[in-house]
């Protein structure tokens, strides 16, 4: 009898523990998909770090301008209280003086006269000090004022910061999500100087010399142009990078000028005929040769960068305030 409830306990504990393979192979990518996402977000971080070196030290002048407006406050509030001590014992002096006039009065005019002249003296020196006193207790409540004002000015202008860096972090990684088919193609996505910037290589959009989009290359920005078409406040500059080869034929385009801008254009109709991309955050620009990124690997010259740009205006008005 014993035999037989130890295997039933047996045979129970067994079922129990038993997980299905496909709730375990369920856990086992969720963790790995977790791994991965963790890292990206550790790379997107570091990336994003050199975006705000240029706010940070703009940050930093604002803070310093504010511990000269502190150290002025601090000596005004210090000379505040040295001149109140000194007001407050000619106040003292001064009864002391009526207290010996009380008791001069009978002595005579002559010595009535002097001392309402010393009293007269006196109160004139004590209005002086009384009105310097005012100007320097308002002069003390203004340095407050201008020290609150900056110290709001400051948070207003590191909150724009921190919007700024996080709105730049959502687009990228929109884009990496929505590009990340191409990557393999010639295709990278970049944050520069708050800036990021899409580059993509010639041989993902045109044949050579050709300024016509191939189908490949146009899959490519139609999925760019659908991720820019929901961010209205951005500022989108299309270039045109070539090689130093010079064109061969005598029929447009002539040079590596005209092709380079020629292709910016072709890129910009390619995102605006299939998008609801306005095409007023849109500007087309050639750089021919004269930017390559590396001199010894032409296909990597041979390239449209997309320079994704937030609108700082407000930003920028807050730092000339």
């Amino acid at each position: 009898m014993k035999l037989l409830v130890s295997l039933i306990i047996i045979a129970f504990s067994f079922t129990s523990c038993f997980v299905p393979a496909k709730k375990y192979q369920e856990l086992v990518e969720k963790e790995k998909l977790c791994s991965e996402e963790l890292e990206a977000y550790k790379t997107k971080a570091m990336n994003f770090q050199g975006s705000s070196k240029d706010y940070q030290s703009k940050y930093e002048v604002a803070s310093k301008q504010l511990e000269h407006l502190i150290a002025d406050s601090t000596a005004l509030s210090r000379n505040h209280k040295i001149l109140r001590a000194k007001y407050d014992k000619e106040v003292e002096i001064n009864e002391a003086l009526e207290a010996s006039y009380g008791k001069l009065r009978i002595t005579g005019a002559a010595d009535v006269a002097k001392l309402n002249a010393d009293l007269e003296m006196r109160r004139i020196q004590l209005q002086k000090k009384e009105d310097a006193l005012i100007t320097l207790a308002q002069d003390l409540l203004l340095q407050k004022k201008q020290i609150t004002k900056q110290q709001d000015e400051l948070t207003a202008l590191n909150s724009k910061i921190e919007q700024q860096e996080a709105a730049s972090k959502v687009l990228k990684d929109k884009l990496n999500a929505a590009l990340k088919n191409f990557k393999n193609e010639g295709l990278t996505v970049e944050e520069r100087n708050g800036k990021i910037y899409v580059s993509l290589e010639a041989k993902l959009l045109f044949a050579s010399g050709s300024t016509a989009v191939e189908a490949e290359g146009k899959k490519a920005l139609i999925e760019l142009a659908k991720v820019l078409q929901e961010e209205k406040e951005l500022e989108i500059i299309v270039e045109g990078h070539t090689d130093t080869d010079k064109m061969a034929g005598t029929k447009h385009p002539v040079n590596n000028w005209e092709l380079s801008v020629l292709r910016a254009t072709s890129v910009i109709s390619i995102m605006t005929s299939n998008s609801e991309l306005d095409p007023s955050q849109l500007m087309a620009g050639g750089r021919s040769e004269f930017q390559p990124v590396d001199p010894n690997d032409k296909t990597k010259n041979r390239r449209i960068e997309i320079i994704i740009s937030p609108n700082l205006d407000d930003l920028y008005q807050l730092i000339s305030e």
